[in-house]
């Protein structure tokens, strides 16, 4: 099973046999609460992301992508060398090069605000980094009534019942939320299992090392 736009909200308006107005119209609103539930509790592949950037010259400033919610690691690329910088705070950022005037390669960031990394030190010249982060995908409410996402048609369970929670709550049903809830942290329970999937070690080479 999974869900276009389209058959998730009428799906959601069968489920809580409602279609007034007012409902109707919250139906992305719920959506969209549910998909950030999901992304908030579950740690995928399918959210992270890689982008390529440069640095300017004696800007201490790195400009994070406008979908970032949390950086893996930031690299210094040079050629086919990868140089990780290591993640820091930004007061040690400021310990650390409390003249900003002092440049070199970068070996340390921190996150300085919402849209910015700050570099220690301060590049001594245009760099090319790349950024391997978690990021927000596009929401299924923001396509056509035909269209899908990973989670509406990989994750279809996590996404319904997390959006019915939204909807009982709006309706004021507290009798439905508490089953609806349960089956949106099973779908979570799922999608963590598929997470650590993901994550584990190559069970052939294990196996091989074993014998």
């Amino acid at each position: 099973m999974s869900f276009t736009y389209a058959s998730l909200k009428t799906a959601v308006e069968n489920y809580c046999e409602t279609a007034e107005t007012t409902f109707i119209n919250n139906l992305p609103v719920f959506i969209q609460e549910a998909e950030e539930r999901i992304l908030k509790n579950v740690e995928l592949p399918v959210f992270r992301k890689n982008v390529d950037g440069t640095s300017s010259a004696n800007n201490t400033y790195l400009s994070a992508p406008t979908d970032f919610l949390a950086p893996y690691s930031l690299a210094v690329v040079s050629g086919n060398v990868y140089t990780y910088l290591l993640f820091k705070h930004v007061s040690f950022i400021r310990d650390y090069t409390p003249n900003p005037t002092t440049t070199g390669l970068p070996k340390y960031y921190a996150l300085f605000d919402d849209t910015s990394f700050i570099l220690a030190p301060t590049p001594d010249a245009n760099y090319e980094f790349e950024l391997h982060y978690k990021y927000r995908p596009v929401s299924l409410t923001a396509g056509a009534d035909s269209g899908t996402t990973w989670l509406s048609t990989n994750a279809p369970d996590a996404l319904f019942y997390g959006t019915l929670v939204e909807a009982a709550t709006f309706l004021k049903v507290p009798e439905e939320v508490g089953g609806y809830e349960q089956r949106f942290q099973m779908g979570l329970d799922g999608l963590r299992r598929l997470g650590a999937g993901y994550g584990s070690r190559d069970e052939y080479r294990y196996d091989i090392s074993r014998g």
